[in-house]
Protein backbone atom coordinates (compact mmCIF):
# COMPACT_ATOMS: atom_id res chain seq x y z
CA UNK A 1 0.00 0.00 0.00
CA UNK A 2 1.01 3.40 -0.44
CA UNK A 3 1.02 6.50 2.26
CA UNK A 4 -1.00 9.91 0.75
CA UNK A 5 2.65 11.37 1.11
CA UNK A 6 4.25 8.78 -1.16
CA UNK A 7 1.85 10.04 -4.43
CA UNK A 8 2.75 13.20 -3.64
CA UNK A 9 4.10 13.48 -7.36
CA UNK A 10 0.77 12.52 -8.94
CA UNK A 11 -0.35 15.79 -7.31
CA UNK A 12 1.99 18.00 -7.36
CA UNK A 13 0.51 20.24 -9.62
CA UNK A 14 -2.10 21.81 -6.25
CA UNK A 15 1.34 22.95 -4.94
CA UNK A 16 2.69 24.72 -7.98
CA UNK A 17 3.57 28.42 -7.22
CA UNK A 18 2.12 28.40 -3.88
CA UNK A 19 3.63 29.43 0.02
CA UNK A 20 3.17 25.49 1.74
CA UNK A 21 2.62 25.35 4.92
CA UNK A 22 2.54 22.04 6.81
CA UNK A 23 1.33 20.31 10.47
CA UNK A 24 2.83 17.46 10.81
CA UNK A 25 4.88 15.40 13.90
CA UNK A 26 7.24 12.57 13.56
CA UNK A 27 4.66 10.21 12.15
CA UNK A 28 4.75 12.60 9.38
CA UNK A 29 7.00 10.10 7.50
CA UNK A 30 6.83 8.38 4.05
CA UNK A 31 6.82 4.54 3.16
CA UNK A 32 10.70 4.75 2.63
CA UNK A 33 11.02 7.14 6.03
CA UNK A 34 11.91 10.01 4.76
CA UNK A 35 10.05 12.93 7.04
CA UNK A 36 7.17 14.78 5.01
CA UNK A 37 8.73 17.96 5.87
CA UNK A 38 12.02 16.39 4.17
CA UNK A 39 10.06 15.35 0.93
CA UNK A 40 7.95 18.58 0.96
CA UNK A 41 11.27 21.02 1.50
CA UNK A 42 12.62 19.07 -1.86
CA UNK A 43 9.89 19.49 -3.77
CA UNK A 44 7.23 22.46 -3.14
CA UNK A 45 7.94 25.87 -1.50
CA UNK A 46 7.75 24.97 2.22
CA UNK A 47 7.80 27.59 4.26
CA UNK A 48 5.87 27.36 7.70
CA UNK A 49 5.24 24.33 10.20
CA UNK A 50 2.66 24.39 12.36
CA UNK A 51 2.90 21.79 15.23
CA UNK A 52 0.05 19.74 17.31
CA UNK A 53 0.21 18.70 20.77
CA UNK A 54 3.44 17.15 21.69
CA UNK A 55 5.18 18.93 18.93
CA UNK A 56 6.66 18.79 15.11
CA UNK A 57 9.77 16.52 16.69
CA UNK A 58 7.35 14.95 19.37
CA UNK A 59 9.54 16.22 21.95
CA UNK A 60 7.00 17.46 24.40
CA UNK A 61 4.59 15.25 27.20
CA UNK A 62 0.77 15.48 27.40
CA UNK A 63 -0.74 19.11 28.11
CA UNK A 64 2.77 20.98 27.63
CA UNK A 65 2.08 24.17 25.77
CA UNK A 66 4.44 25.49 23.16
CA UNK A 67 5.35 28.75 21.82
CA UNK A 68 6.63 29.42 18.61
CA UNK A 69 10.25 29.02 17.33
CA UNK A 70 12.54 27.96 14.59
CA UNK A 71 12.95 24.51 13.70
CA UNK A 72 16.55 23.81 13.98
CA UNK A 73 16.97 21.54 11.17
CA UNK A 74 15.29 23.40 8.54
CA UNK A 75 15.29 26.75 10.01
CA UNK A 76 11.69 26.98 9.17
CA UNK A 77 9.49 28.49 11.70
CA UNK A 78 6.93 26.39 13.70
CA UNK A 79 3.90 27.82 14.96
CA UNK A 80 2.03 26.52 17.81
CA UNK A 81 -1.21 24.72 17.66
CA UNK A 82 -1.56 23.84 21.21
CA UNK A 83 -0.19 26.96 23.08
CA UNK A 84 -1.69 30.41 23.09
CA UNK A 85 -4.08 29.39 20.14
CA UNK A 86 -5.31 25.92 18.92
CA UNK A 87 -6.33 27.42 15.82
CA UNK A 88 -4.04 29.46 13.15
CA UNK A 89 -4.15 32.38 13.38
CA UNK A 90 -4.62 35.23 10.57
CA UNK A 91 -0.94 36.29 11.01
CA UNK A 92 -0.03 32.83 10.94
CA UNK A 93 -1.98 32.16 7.69
CA UNK A 94 -0.35 35.63 5.99
CA UNK A 95 2.66 33.31 5.56
CA UNK A 96 1.46 30.81 2.84
CA UNK A 97 -1.21 30.08 0.51
CA UNK A 98 -2.12 26.17 1.20
CA UNK A 99 -2.11 24.23 4.39
CA UNK A 100 -1.72 20.79 4.53
CA UNK A 101 -1.82 18.04 7.28
CA UNK A 102 0.28 14.55 7.99
CA UNK A 103 -0.43 13.53 11.12
CA UNK A 104 -0.68 9.99 12.50
CA UNK A 105 -4.08 9.87 14.32
CA UNK A 106 -5.04 7.34 17.06
CA UNK A 107 -8.40 6.45 15.94
CA UNK A 108 -10.22 7.88 19.10
CA UNK A 109 -12.46 11.19 19.35
CA UNK A 110 -9.89 12.11 22.78
CA UNK A 111 -6.92 12.51 20.22
CA UNK A 112 -6.27 15.96 19.29
CA UNK A 113 -4.73 15.80 16.36
CA UNK A 114 -7.81 15.55 15.04
CA UNK A 115 -9.48 18.60 16.29
CA UNK A 116 -5.83 20.92 15.27
CA UNK A 117 -6.94 19.67 12.24
CA UNK A 118 -10.75 21.00 12.57
CA UNK A 119 -9.41 24.21 13.84
CA UNK A 120 -7.24 24.80 11.05
CA UNK A 121 -9.66 23.88 8.12
CA UNK A 122 -11.98 26.68 10.14
CA UNK A 123 -8.78 28.86 9.81
CA UNK A 124 -8.30 28.13 6.04
CA UNK A 125 -12.18 28.81 5.27
CA UNK A 126 -11.59 32.02 7.35
CA UNK A 127 -8.94 33.21 5.64
CA UNK A 128 -9.06 31.52 2.01
CA UNK A 129 -6.58 28.90 1.74
CA UNK A 130 -6.31 25.71 0.61
CA UNK A 131 -6.28 22.70 3.10
CA UNK A 132 -4.99 19.38 1.96
CA UNK A 133 -4.48 15.94 3.71
CA UNK A 134 -2.33 13.42 3.39
CA UNK A 135 -4.07 10.38 4.70
CA UNK A 136 -2.80 7.44 6.68
CA UNK A 137 -4.58 4.26 8.01
CA UNK A 138 -6.64 4.10 11.05
CA UNK A 139 -4.15 1.83 13.69
CA UNK A 140 -7.10 -0.06 14.75
CA UNK A 141 -8.81 -0.44 12.00
CA UNK A 142 -11.31 1.01 9.75
CA UNK A 143 -14.04 -1.47 10.24
CA UNK A 144 -14.58 -1.32 13.33
CA UNK A 145 -16.70 1.23 15.34
CA UNK A 146 -18.07 2.07 18.45
CA UNK A 147 -19.05 4.34 21.66
CA UNK A 148 -21.22 7.00 22.67
CA UNK A 149 -22.25 10.34 20.68
CA UNK A 150 -20.60 13.44 22.59
CA UNK A 151 -23.16 15.68 24.28
CA UNK A 152 -22.38 19.17 22.60
CA UNK A 153 -22.58 20.52 26.29
CA UNK A 154 -19.40 18.60 27.14
CA UNK A 155 -17.31 19.67 23.99
CA UNK A 156 -13.81 20.25 24.33
CA UNK A 157 -10.26 19.97 22.84
CA UNK A 158 -10.76 15.96 23.42
CA UNK A 159 -13.79 15.79 21.87
CA UNK A 160 -15.39 18.37 19.64
CA UNK A 161 -18.06 17.23 17.40
CA UNK A 162 -20.96 14.57 17.78
CA UNK A 163 -19.03 11.43 16.88
CA UNK A 164 -17.77 7.86 18.84
CA UNK A 165 -14.63 7.13 20.52
CA UNK A 166 -13.84 4.77 18.57
CA UNK A 167 -14.69 6.22 14.96
CA UNK A 168 -13.00 3.59 12.55
CA UNK A 169 -12.54 6.43 10.02
CA UNK A 170 -9.08 7.94 8.46
CA UNK A 171 -7.73 11.51 8.87
CA UNK A 172 -9.16 12.13 4.97
CA UNK A 173 -12.49 11.03 6.26
CA UNK A 174 -12.81 12.78 9.51
CA UNK A 175 -12.09 15.71 7.25
CA UNK A 176 -14.87 15.44 4.32
CA UNK A 177 -16.85 14.92 7.22
CA UNK A 178 -16.38 17.50 9.60
CA UNK A 179 -16.24 19.80 6.45
CA UNK A 180 -19.70 19.03 5.12
CA UNK A 181 -21.37 17.31 8.14
CA UNK A 182 -20.52 20.21 10.72
CA UNK A 183 -20.51 22.95 7.39
CA UNK A 184 -16.74 24.02 7.79
CA UNK A 185 -16.65 24.48 4.11
CA UNK A 186 -13.11 24.81 3.46
CA UNK A 187 -11.73 24.12 -0.18
CA UNK A 188 -10.58 20.50 1.07
CA UNK A 189 -8.61 18.57 -0.86
CA UNK A 190 -7.69 15.30 -0.57
CA UNK A 191 -4.41 12.75 -1.25
CA UNK A 192 -5.89 9.35 -0.38
CA UNK A 193 -3.79 6.12 0.27
CA UNK A 194 -3.37 3.36 -2.37
CA UNK A 195 -4.11 -0.27 -1.44
CA UNK A 196 -5.70 0.29 1.95
CA UNK A 197 -8.02 -1.83 3.20
CA UNK A 198 -10.91 -1.28 6.06
CA UNK A 199 -9.84 -4.50 7.72
CA UNK A 200 -6.44 -3.66 8.29
CA UNK A 201 -5.01 -2.97 11.70
CA UNK A 202 -2.07 -1.26 11.09
CA UNK A 203 0.56 -4.48 11.68
CA UNK A 204 -0.98 -5.70 8.38
CA UNK A 205 0.49 -2.53 6.29
CA UNK A 206 3.92 -3.04 6.72
CA UNK A 207 4.26 0.71 7.83
CA UNK A 208 7.03 1.74 10.15
CA UNK A 209 5.48 2.44 13.47
CA UNK A 210 6.16 5.84 14.89
CA UNK A 211 4.70 6.62 17.97
CA UNK A 212 2.45 9.19 17.52
CA UNK A 213 2.48 10.56 20.87
CA UNK A 214 4.90 10.09 23.67
CA UNK A 215 2.48 7.69 25.54
CA UNK A 216 1.48 5.75 22.49
CA UNK A 217 4.34 3.60 22.18
CA UNK A 218 3.05 0.50 19.73
CA UNK A 219 -0.38 -0.54 17.46
CA UNK A 220 -1.72 -2.04 20.37
CA UNK A 221 -1.63 1.17 22.24
CA UNK A 222 -4.85 1.93 19.72
CA UNK A 223 -6.36 -1.59 20.30
CA UNK A 224 -6.83 -0.32 24.16
CA UNK A 225 -6.20 3.32 24.44
CA UNK A 226 -10.68 3.89 23.82
CA UNK A 227 -11.07 1.75 26.80
CA UNK A 228 -8.37 3.19 29.72
CA UNK A 229 -8.27 6.92 28.38
CA UNK A 230 -11.09 7.63 30.55
CA UNK A 231 -9.35 6.63 33.88
CA UNK A 232 -7.43 9.91 33.03
CA UNK A 233 -10.20 11.92 34.30
CA UNK A 234 -10.10 9.68 38.12
CA UNK A 235 -7.72 9.25 40.61
CA UNK A 236 -7.11 5.75 39.25
CA UNK A 237 -3.47 5.87 37.04
CA UNK A 238 -4.20 4.88 33.17
CA UNK A 239 -0.32 3.44 32.93
CA UNK A 240 1.28 6.65 32.23
CA UNK A 241 4.77 6.56 33.41
CA UNK A 242 5.21 2.43 32.81
CA UNK A 243 6.43 0.53 29.94
CA UNK A 244 2.64 -0.05 28.69
CA UNK A 245 0.48 2.79 29.11
CA UNK A 246 -3.68 2.32 28.37
CA UNK A 247 -2.70 -1.27 28.62
CA UNK A 248 -2.59 -0.91 32.81
CA UNK A 249 -4.73 0.46 35.17
CA UNK A 250 -4.54 0.58 39.05
CA UNK A 251 -4.09 2.56 41.85
CA UNK A 252 -1.94 1.95 45.32
CA UNK A 253 -5.88 1.27 47.06
CA UNK A 254 -6.45 -1.93 44.24
CA UNK A 255 -6.50 -5.39 45.14
CA UNK A 256 -5.40 -6.81 41.71
CA UNK A 257 -6.71 -10.00 41.92
CA UNK A 258 -10.05 -8.53 43.33
CA UNK A 259 -10.51 -6.46 40.61
CA UNK A 260 -9.21 -8.81 37.87
CA UNK A 261 -11.42 -11.97 38.85
CA UNK A 262 -14.65 -9.13 39.12
CA UNK A 263 -13.96 -7.77 35.61
CA UNK A 264 -12.93 -11.61 34.19
CA UNK A 265 -16.06 -12.57 36.08
CA UNK A 266 -18.11 -9.79 33.30
CA UNK A 267 -16.92 -12.23 30.47
CA UNK A 268 -16.19 -9.30 28.07
CA UNK A 269 -15.19 -10.39 24.85
CA UNK A 270 -11.75 -10.54 23.46
CA UNK A 271 -10.06 -9.87 27.00
CA UNK A 272 -8.66 -11.00 29.90
CA UNK A 273 -7.54 -9.08 32.78
CA UNK A 274 -3.88 -10.14 34.58
CA UNK A 275 -3.60 -9.14 38.19
CA UNK A 276 -0.39 -6.95 38.52
CA UNK A 277 1.81 -4.42 40.49
CA UNK A 278 3.35 -1.36 39.41
CA UNK A 279 4.89 2.16 40.03
CA UNK A 280 4.69 4.70 37.66
CA UNK A 281 7.75 6.57 37.08
CA UNK A 282 5.67 9.88 36.50
CA UNK A 283 2.19 10.94 36.16
CA UNK A 284 -0.50 9.85 38.87
CA UNK A 285 1.03 7.71 41.93
CA UNK A 286 4.28 8.70 40.48
CA UNK A 287 6.95 6.40 43.09
CA UNK A 288 4.38 4.32 44.63
CA UNK A 289 3.12 0.97 44.04
CA UNK A 290 -0.10 0.35 42.79
CA UNK A 291 -2.20 -2.76 42.03
CA UNK A 292 -4.47 -3.08 39.01
CA UNK A 293 -4.74 -5.47 35.80
CA UNK A 294 -3.60 -5.16 32.26
CA UNK A 295 -5.12 -6.14 29.46
CA UNK A 296 -4.51 -8.74 27.27
CA UNK A 297 -6.48 -8.36 23.95
CA UNK A 298 -7.01 -12.22 23.10
CA UNK A 299 -8.88 -11.10 19.71
CA UNK A 300 -9.39 -7.88 18.14
CA UNK A 301 -12.19 -8.93 16.38
CA UNK A 302 -13.97 -9.35 19.27
CA UNK A 303 -12.72 -7.51 21.88
CA UNK A 304 -15.15 -3.97 22.57
CA UNK A 305 -12.66 -0.93 24.13
CA UNK A 306 -15.40 1.48 24.98
CA UNK A 307 -17.92 -1.47 27.20
CA UNK A 308 -14.80 -2.14 28.18
CA UNK A 309 -13.71 0.94 29.54
CA UNK A 310 -16.76 1.43 30.88
CA UNK A 311 -17.35 -1.57 33.04
CA UNK A 312 -13.55 -1.32 34.52
CA UNK A 313 -14.61 1.97 35.98
CA UNK A 314 -17.52 1.04 37.06
CA UNK A 315 -16.40 -2.29 38.45
CA UNK A 316 -13.23 -0.32 40.21
CA UNK A 317 -15.45 2.51 42.05
CA UNK A 318 -17.83 0.24 42.81
CA UNK A 319 -15.67 -2.33 44.73
CA UNK A 320 -13.79 0.86 46.33
CA UNK A 321 -16.20 3.42 46.77
CA UNK A 322 -14.70 5.20 49.79
CA UNK A 323 -11.14 5.48 47.63
CA UNK A 324 -11.79 5.90 44.07
CA UNK A 325 -12.32 9.87 43.27
CA UNK A 326 -13.50 11.82 39.94
CA UNK A 327 -10.61 14.72 39.31
CA UNK A 328 -12.11 18.08 39.67
CA UNK A 329 -12.44 20.55 36.45
CA UNK A 330 -8.90 22.54 35.98
CA UNK A 331 -11.61 25.57 35.85
CA UNK A 332 -14.29 25.75 38.26
CA UNK A 333 -18.11 25.62 36.37
CA UNK A 334 -16.88 23.82 33.66
CA UNK A 335 -16.92 20.10 33.27
CA UNK A 336 -14.22 17.76 34.54
CA UNK A 337 -11.94 15.36 32.54
CA UNK A 338 -14.40 12.82 33.12
CA UNK A 339 -17.39 14.05 31.53
CA UNK A 340 -15.00 15.35 28.64
CA UNK A 341 -13.85 12.35 27.52
CA UNK A 342 -17.06 10.13 27.92
CA UNK A 343 -18.44 13.11 26.36
CA UNK A 344 -21.50 12.86 29.56
CA UNK A 345 -22.17 13.51 32.68
CA UNK A 346 -23.99 10.05 32.92
CA UNK A 347 -20.91 8.17 33.54
CA UNK A 348 -19.39 10.52 36.33
CA UNK A 349 -23.14 10.67 37.77
CA UNK A 350 -23.75 6.81 37.37
CA UNK A 351 -27.06 7.85 36.16
CA UNK A 352 -27.45 4.21 35.12
CA UNK A 353 -26.59 1.06 35.42
CA UNK A 354 -24.02 -1.10 33.70
CA UNK A 355 -26.35 -2.78 31.35
CA UNK A 356 -28.26 0.44 30.37
CA UNK A 357 -24.91 1.69 29.78
CA UNK A 358 -24.47 -1.40 27.31
CA UNK A 359 -27.95 -0.03 25.86
CA UNK A 360 -26.46 3.24 25.10
CA UNK A 361 -23.28 2.27 23.31
CA UNK A 362 -25.33 -0.18 21.46
CA UNK A 363 -27.91 2.67 20.34
CA UNK A 364 -25.38 5.58 19.46
CA UNK A 365 -23.09 3.26 17.62
CA UNK A 366 -26.25 2.26 15.20
CA UNK A 367 -26.99 5.91 15.28
CA UNK A 368 -23.65 7.23 14.29
CA UNK A 369 -23.41 4.24 11.51
CA UNK A 370 -25.65 6.38 9.18
CA UNK A 371 -24.01 9.71 9.22
CA UNK A 372 -20.25 7.70 9.03
CA UNK A 373 -21.27 5.57 5.96
CA UNK A 374 -21.75 8.65 3.85
CA UNK A 375 -18.31 9.69 4.14
CA UNK A 376 -16.41 6.42 3.52
CA UNK A 377 -13.32 6.58 0.98
CA UNK A 378 -11.99 3.36 1.46
CA UNK A 379 -13.55 -0.36 0.63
Amino acid sequence: MKLGIDLIDKHIDLFKGKRVGLITNPTGINSKYESTIDVLKEKVNLVALFSPEHGVRGNIQAGEKLDTYIDEATNIPVYSLYGATRKPTKEMLDEIDILCIDIQDGGSRFYTYIYTMAYSMMAAKEHGKEFVVFDRPNPANGKDFEGNILDLEYRSFVGYYPILQRHGLTLAELAVLFNREYEIGCDLKLVLMEDWKRDMYYEDTNLLWVMPSPNFPTPLTAIVYNATCIFEGTNISEGRGTTAPFQIVGAPFVNPVEYAKALNDLKLEGVYFRPMYFTPTFSKHKDVICGGVELHILDRSKFKPVKTGWSMLEVIRTLYEEDFKVLKPWVEGRPCMLEFNTGTNAIKDRLYTLEEQYKILERDTLEFSKTREKYLLYK
